[in-house]
């Protein structure tokens, strides 16, 4: 499968597995898995159709991990980033000293206020790795990377998860505990 399919299919399945499963009529339980079933068929009624071969390849080689399956893949679900209400059943862990978030340089007046918040989704993402911090600010605009004390934010009481890929996520992360650049 060619790069631009397969980058088309995870955007698409993105939309439905984090935000608007409704858009194909697709149902998501409360932890946010969805049948492989369910979607391949309806994918095929909206004229989306994908085989579940091409859905693997989508899911083993999406760069970013968006998505993963159960033991025996009869179930699909986003990894992280939903808007939906649900419960990840992610349990809560220690962070390393530093964690860093990548963002475009016209947010930072706003961060520098409320510091970073998840809105509509379910938590801040935060990155162990400043290469991808820095891409991820740059999907924004002329990215700025901010080193957050995850550490000290941990041993204040705010907790830390982490998904399947990588990302680690909490629900706030107050500006005392952001590193700006100089």
């Amino acid at each position: 499968m060619n790069e631009k399919k397969t980058k088309n299919i995870s955007k698409f399945l993105s939309l439905l597995l984090r935000h608007k499963p409704e858009t194909i009529g697709l149902t998501l339980d409360e932890q946010g898995w969805a049948s492989v079933d369910e979607l391949l068929s309806k994918l095929e009624q909206n004229r989306k159709g994908i085989s579940f071969e091409e859905l693997g390849y989508v899911v083993e080689n999406n760069n970013k991990k968006r998505f993963t399956f159960n033991e025996d893949q009869s179930k699909i679900r986003a990894s992280q980033g939903h808007s939906l209400k649900l419960d990840l059943g992610y349990t809560a862990i220690e962070p390393p000293e530093f964690l860093y978030h990548g963002t475009a340089t016209r947010f930072i007046e706003s961060i520098e206020k409320t510091g970073l918040e998840k809105r509509n989704r379910h938590h801040v993402h935060l990155s162990a790795e400043l290469a991808t911090a820095k891409d991820v600010g740059g999907r924004h605009g002329k990215p700025v990377i901010l080193i957050v004390k995850s550490k000290d934010m941990h041993l204040s009481g705010h907790e830390f998860y982490q998904s399947k890929n990588g990302v680690w996520l909490t629900d706030h992360v107050p500006v005392n505990f952001i590193q700006f650049p100089d």
